[in-house]
């Protein structure tokens, strides 16, 4: 069995330990949080909570660890930290920072292996993106988040002082998306193609004008795209944000010789940390068998066999899905 350790308990942090329970061949060996470990209480009950700070001592218990935190500041810190100590998985989502996290995980796993941005975007989105550009050069792929609940952004206005609670929806625009399906190959910057929706609870007597500034301000998340932010009290949040559905799609638009081709594939998710939380624990797989190999280092989709994603074998993947 893979002993899986979980690196922050949040709403990831959940889904991963849903994902590791269902998991024929895989085990909860522990939790680690910031916050108090008696205050949690696991969905499954098998597994022991520790204080994160307590992490190194646990090298010798755990296979892989899954890394939970949100992209904007704590795995900036804590993905060198803990893969320099463990096998390691995460969910790194700052796409235009990527190259630049992925180096910096590179130089801390001399000896683990680390595989980086493993949701559904970046992640499966990813292995899309890439299949559909090997297959028709002569094309244009383009990706459409929502409408849905972005962890990564709603984490990031988290983070801005004076927020109490807040939650970032990713809204495709309509012309852009028609454009694409028509075989227009159109150019389209970010703001063209998305709407970003921010609602947002305040602590008292905090600052509205100055948060919504901060949002609008915030580098790759928002500056770059037309977004609106609403203020609302807590009820409102409960009733009509507590829930995190989201999706997305990824269209290529190519041609071979006289003929237009156009590739769809998309998600619909009640849930989106549930399902990312599912693709981290099959990437943990993955990674598990990748280090098995001494094949050691930052990792991303791109270097993973498809077969080592599955709990089953060659033999049974190929005698049932090819």
């Amino acid at each position: 069995m893979i002993r899986i350790g979980i690196a922050g308990y949040g709403n990831v942090g959940r889904g991963v330990e849903r994902a590791v329970s269902a998991a024929p061949d895989m085990t909860l060996a522990a939790v680690f949080t910031r916050r108090d470990p008696a205050s949690l209480k696991l969905f499954s009950g098998s597994a022991s909570v520790y204080p994160l700070s307590d992490v190194e001592k646990m090298t010798g218990d755990i296979d892989v660890m899954i890394l939970c935190g949100g992209s904007a500041t704590d795995l900036r810190e804590q993905g060198p930290w803990l893969a320099s100590l463990f096998n390691v998985v995460d969910s790194y989502d700052n796409h235009t920072q990527i190259p630049d996290y992925l180096a910096s995980i590179d130089a801390a796993a001399k000896n683990t292996t680390a595989v980086i941005s493993s949701g559904w975007d970046p992640g499966l989105f990813s292995i899309i993106r890439l299949i559909s550009s090997a297959v028709l050069p002569d094309g244009e792929s383009y990706t459409f988040w929502g409408r849905g609940v972005s962890q990564g952004h709603s984490d990031a206005i988290r983070h801005i002082e004076g927020v109490k609670n807040a939650v970032q929806y990713s809204v495709p625009i309509d012309d852009a998306v028609n454009s694409v399906r028509r075989g227009d190959r159109p150019k389209l910057t970010a703001r063209e193609k998305h709407l970003r929706e921010c609602y947002v609870v305040v602590e008292p007597g905090a600052d509205k004008n100055l948060i919504e500034k901060s949002i609008k301000g915030i580098p790759y998340y928002f500056a770059d795209y037309d977004t609106t932010v609403c203020f609302i009290e807590d009820e409102e949040f409960l009733e009509r944000h507590s829930s995190m559905p989201h999706g997305g799609m990824v269209l290529h638009s190519g041609a071979t010789y006289e003929n237009r081709h156009m590739i769809e594939y998309s998600l619909k998710l009640d849930s989106n940390p549930d399902f990312t939380g599912s693709v981290m624990t099959a990437c943990a797989r993955a990674a598990y068998r990748l280090a098995s190999e001494g094949a050691y280092g930052a990792k991303t989709v791109f270097d993973i066999p498809l077969s080592y994603l599955s709990a089953n074998d060659r033999q049974t993947l190929i005698k049932e899905l090819l």
